[in-house]
């Protein structure tokens, strides 16, 4: 993948505060306004515009979303700040030049919507898939190029809305997942249920390998993991893990933001990832890490 150029200004040198986002070469444009900030930010001129918007908030301690579209971007938040009183962030998407115009918007609505719901740990408040528009098959080209950039956006700004982190089945060559290259094998097992687990290292990615096994319920205590039971659970409910004869499987690679992440939802409590996963061999992530570390700089 090339590298893009992302350029975030903070209105008023807040890192929390009011913030733009756009990417280079790109129409779109990105306003995410906080709530305490709400009347100033529906202000500006580029709230203004025809786009589409998503509504961040907790409801029931789950991160949820609520995604629309609007001719008038700063009527509708307007609206939803009386209506709606679960929200604390919004995000408005437009286009810098004020090119999107009705059908651009229901079309990216529906889209959004539809990524939205198969995104994992974030629960999504629209009561039903918007019908979205037809476009030509030029138009239809743009606005999935427009989505792509957004769902670079979006993350950038801790927005994580629409991507999933289900990965396609892939083949590795045997030397493209030997230890040390750039895609890494490593295997897990938690001997007194016997379960046994692989993943794999790419790029900054630990995905877990679809056969994978682990447990099929979350069994861990302590209140700081409860965000882990509510995603095992999620796993769940959307089959990323089948649950048969007691014990989980992954029906399809998934990947995780480190170690630790994948080896507790394997074990189905709080674990260190980085001692747990070890490469064929029997080294520890940890220590294959360490070794990494001492080889010479190219």
């Amino acid at each position: 993948m090339k590298g893009r150029s992302l350029e975030l200004f903070f209105v008023d040198g807040d890192p929390d505060g009011m913030l733009t986002a756009e990417v280079f070469n790109w129409t779109g444009h990105v306003l995410k306004l906080p709530r305490a900030q709400i009347a100033e930010g529906l202000r500006r001129t580029d709230a203004q515009r025809t786009g589409v918007y998503a509504l961040l908030g907790m409801v029931d301690e789950r991160s949820t979303v609520y995604i629309g579209e609007t001719e008038n971007l700063a009527q509708r938040i307007a609206d939803h700040a009386r209506d709606k009183d679960w929200w604390e962030q919004a995000v408005l998407i437009t286009s810098s030049d004020d090119g999107l115009h009705k059908a651009h918007v229901r079309y990216l609505e529906k889209r959004m919507v539809e990524l939205a719901a198969s995104a994992e740990g974030v629960a999504l408040a629209n009561g039903n898939i918007p019908g979205g528009a037809s476009l030509n098959e030029a138009a239809t080209s743009n606005m999935e190029r427009f989505l792509e950039n957004l769902q670079i956006v979006l993350p950038a700004i801790r927005v994580d809305i629409l991507s999933s982190r289900r990965r396609p089945s892939a083949s590795y060559e045997p030397q493209e997942v030997a230890e040390g290259t750039s895609a890494t094998r490593f295997y897990m097992s938690v001997s007194k249920h016997d379960i046994k687990a692989q993943a794999i290292l790419r790029g900054n990615e630990f995905i877990v390998q679809k056969g994978s096994q682990c447990r099929p319920e979350w069994i861990g205590t302590h209140a700081h993991n409860e965000g882990y039971a509510i995603r095992h659970a999620e796993f769940v409910a959307k089959g990323i893990i089948n649950v048969a004869g007691g014990v989980g499987e992954f029906t399809e690679n998934y990947a995780f933001s480190s170690p630790s992440a994948a080896s507790t939802a394997i074990a189905g409590r709080s674990d260190n990832g980085r001692r747990s996963w070890k490469t064929e061999s029997g080294v520890s992530y940890a220590d294959w890490e360490t070794q990494q570390l001492t080889k010479p700089m190219p």
